[in-house]
């Protein structure tokens, strides 16, 4: 998800206009199962706010985490919002990747268990998968089933605001190859067959303001907007016979500054969902707002992502949501899995069942085997 800094300094100031909720806690709490090292981590994780640009409490919380589990860890990125690179063994020969991200989206929601349910903020969206995945690694290293080199750990910020600062720095700072990397999104614990690429339009109309008794004397905006608009979603975006049809959604709006006045500023932000053939979508959007005078756009835009997903024993799913897969480049195979359901994620009753964290432990120590 390409964002523009209006939407990224709009983030900025949500999240610094909320101290008391984005102050992480002097203490974090430990769960009540202290038995559980899965249970607890994930507690922890989900105690500390992470809101995109954010994350600098949970990246210094799981830095020194790792480290406390034999992990060399290297912080990637910003000083202030790092990345958190992690492998053991006195160098790093990793062969598989497991990554995930450790971001939210706001606002912040405290922890709660509630029967098998577990509520929170990144409660499903990405947590579990941070700590299913750690967990898998140190049981299949106690268990002997790997070596320590054979396994590397990445979480990342800003995966909600479209790899800012995130996946897309890493990728440019790791340059590594490995033979598989397993991406932790919620997948209802199936593996992703792929997802839908992300284009974002960003709409600017000027036009000229006058009394709205006579508007033969102005250009209004709204009406320029809102005619390309109803033109743009009624048009035929390409489709794909694994991800579906592309879809669009007019997502933002805004013009004019009184009822009785002819507006002379207009905009929107419109985003599409692209199934397939994303210089197709390019040429349909092009082709409907290069007509219309007053009017200029910019559209950003990323592909579709397909991924691997035959594996015995995992059913799979296929996701309209998108994710850091295809900024993460290389010759490698690509698995996406996670716990919990991708319809609660961002919601106010986000969740994962126990039961769904705990299983997605096994998926990913089967993942990893399999990558060996």
């Amino acid at each position: 998800m390409k964002l523009s800094s209006v939407i990224f300094l709009g983030l900025s100031a949500l999240a610094a206009a909320d101290q008391r909720i984005l102050a992480i806690p002097d203490d974090v709490e430990l769960p009540q199962n202290d038995d559980s090292a899965l249970l607890n981590l994930h507690k922890q994780l989900i105690d500390i706010p992470s809101i995109s640009l954010n994350e600098s409490h949970v990246s210094e919380f799981l830095a020194e985490h790792l480290r406390g589990l034999n992990y060399h860890v290297e912080l990637l990125g910003e000083k202030e919002r790092p990345n958190i690179y992690a492998y053991k063994g006195e160098k790093d020969a990793s062969k598989v990747l497991l990554t995930s991200h450790i971001d939210t989206v706001p606002p912040y929601i405290p922890y709660s268990l509630k029967g098998d349910r577990i509520y929170g903020r990144g409660a499903v969206d990405a947590k579990s998968c941070v700590a299913a995945q750690i967990t898998a690694v140190e049981e299949l290293l106690k268990d002997g089933e790997v070596q320590p080199e054979d396994v590397a750990l990445l979480y990342v910020v800003g995966e909600e605001i479209s790899g800012n600062g995130g996946m897309r720095v890493v990728n440019d700072l790791l340059k590594k190859q490995w033979n598989t990397a397993i991406f932790g999104e919620p997948t209802e614990l199936k593996l992703g067959v792929g997802h839908k690429g992300f284009g974002t339009i960003r709409i600017t109309v000027k036009g000229k303001a006058s009394h709205s008794g006579y508007p033969e004397l102005g250009i209004s905006a709204n009406e320029i907007l809102v005619d390309a608009l109803y033109e743009l979603s009624h048009s035929t975006l390409p489709k794909s016979p694994l991800l579906g049809p592309s879809t669009l959604n007019i997502g933002q709006m805004h013009g004019g500054i009184a009822a009785n006045i002819v507006p002379a500023d207009a905009n929107a932000v419109v985003t599409i969902r692209i199934a397939a053939d994303e210089e197709e979508v390019q040429k349909v959007v092009s082709s409907v707002l290069e007509k219309y005078e007053h009017l200029t756009f910019t559209f950003d835009s990323r592909p579709p992502q397909l991924l691997d997903y035959k594996v015995d024993g995992f059913e799979s799913i296929v996701l309209a949501y998108s994710t850091d897969v295809p900024y993460l480049t290389g010759d490698f195979k690509k698995y996406l899995y996670g716990p919990g359901s991708i319809h609660v994620a961002h919601a106010p009753d986000e969740y994962v069942t126990v039961q769904d964290l705990e299983a997605s432990v096994e998926g990913y120590k089967k993942l990893v085997k399999l990558a060996l």
